[in-house]
């Protein structure tokens, strides 16, 4: 089998290492990938926006099965076009992935569906959503989210209504997210644990994978602005067989229905980002794609072939009831360039990554410069390691870590410990 996996980070590192992995699997090829990505596999410099060219490149190739990784490829339409082109592609079309392009049809989709969340309010004028944040109608802590793709960063959680009127200026005012904050999204706040939960959809089947737990916040102890995830551990310990059970009956199945409903069959990797309040779990958003950073640690526990998986899946013969997952912790920690989630400092020399010999690295921002790896991007790697108990897989990554070296690198020293409190 041929495979093209379309995205540029450490998601898409993980995938095409892991696929690369299968019998049967000839070639993984990756597009545009990056510097990192290409020390290990074929990369071809495309816009993974742009289907068409994709496309062609899969026709050229050959390719059996294309695995979509970023969002933003999905809102482009590129399943569309190759499901009308007869190309098995893994990934929802634009009309199911709208779930995770536009808050304010989730929200609505999951409010006529019967789908546990939290109360909202859809904005389109800063003057209503300041006035809806004045009345109380959400108490004086809140979340302010952009509708649309806002690269994990359209997301405020206010502690007071005056952080919630400032987070609605920046969005609907100031235009911080471009179209993305046309509208905004007010929510109530629950209060909870957060895990994130995986099924793999073939349209009508779905098969659940392992709940991971990341972490949002840039430092310590969750402090500081929200990025894209800082890391992540898996298996989540919140999430028994009775806890899973409960999720796919009250949660994926009433969605995956739904959409059959809507005529948009969901057909790929449905990521939903939950609460476990005290009446139970509630979401808080969905991702039509494998998530960023939990790709990393979720996808190496897969203990089956995962080509045949996605294939299945993609061409809506899935038929497995389970998946066989490694009973191995895994704990990844997420490298940052400084400055990161605000303005970036690009361009620092990367050293010392043949040196991490007990843990995995999946490359994101970082280019190649005089022969060298340099740092390209917010998020610059992602470091994994994996052990027989939490601790064993915190000290692995960790370890790995200690090695990488980069003027201003930054990175959380807590990945992982809530996975020790759930523990004790």
């Amino acid at each position: 089998m041929r495979i093209l996996v379309v995205g540029s980070g450490a998601r898409e590192h993980a995938l095409c290492w892991r696929l690369s992995r299968d019998p049967g699997v000839s070639r993984v090829m990756c597009a545009p990938g990056n510097a990192g990505i290409a020390r290990q596999f074929h990369t071809v410099p495309l816009d993974a926006g742009d289907p068409d060219a994709v496309h062609a490149l899969a026709e050229q190739e050959r390719i059996d099965l294309t695995v979509v990784g970023p969002e933003a490829a999905l809102a482009h339409g590129i399943a569309d076009l190759f499901r009308a082109r007869g190309r098995p592609i893994f990934g929802p079309r634009r009309a199911a992935a709208q779930l995770e392009t536009s808050k304010a049809f989730a929200k609505d989709f999951m409010r006529r569906h019967g789908v546990p969340t939290a109360r909202y309010r859809v904005c389109s004028t800063a003057d209503e959503a300041l006035s809806a944040i004045r009345s109380g109608e959400f108490g004086d802590s809140l979340v302010v989210k952009a509708d649309g793709l806002a690269a994990g960063k359209g997301v405020v959680v206010a502690e007071t209504r005056a952080e919630a009127e400032g987070a609605v200026r920046a969005a609907m005012v100031e235009h911080a997210f471009g179209e993305a904050g046309r509208r905004v999204v007010l929510e109530e706040r629950l209060e909870g644990p957060e895990v994130s939960f995986f099924v793999i959809a073939d349209g009508e089947f779905a098969v659940p994978l392992v709940a991971a737990q990341d972490h949002k916040r840039i430092f310590d102890d969750d402090k500081g602005p929200n990025t894209g995830g800082m890391g992540a551990f898996a298996p989540s310990p919140l999430v028994d067989d009775v806890m899973g059970d409960r999720i796919m009956a009250e949660i994926v199945r009433p969605v995956l229905h739904g959409l059959i409903l809507n005529g948009s069959p969901y057909r790929g990797l449905l990521y939903c980002g939950l609460m476990l309040t005290a009446e139970g779990p509630k979401v808080i958003e969905f991702n039509v794609r494998f998530g960023d950073p939990e790709a990393q640690v979720v996808l190496p526990m897969i203990a089956q072939p995962l080509a045949p998986l996605l294939w299945a899946t993609a061409t809506g013969v899935l038929r497995s009831s389970t998946v066989a997952i490694s009973p191995e912790p895994h704990v990844g920690v997420v490298v940052a360039a400084p400055g990161y989630p605000g303005e970036v400092r690009i361009g620092q020399r990367i050293e010392g990554i043949d040196e991490v010999d007990d843990a995995l690295v999946f490359f994101a921002g970082v280019k190649s410069q005089d022969g060298t790896l340099v740092t390209s991007g917010g998020r610059v790697l992602t470091v994994v390691g994996k052990g027989t108990t939490f601790q064993d897989a915190i000290d692995r990554a960790y370890a790995g870590v200690s090695h990488i070296r980069f003027d201003g690198m930054q990175y959380r020293g807590d990945i992982g410990r809530r996975a020790l409190a759930a523990e004790s």
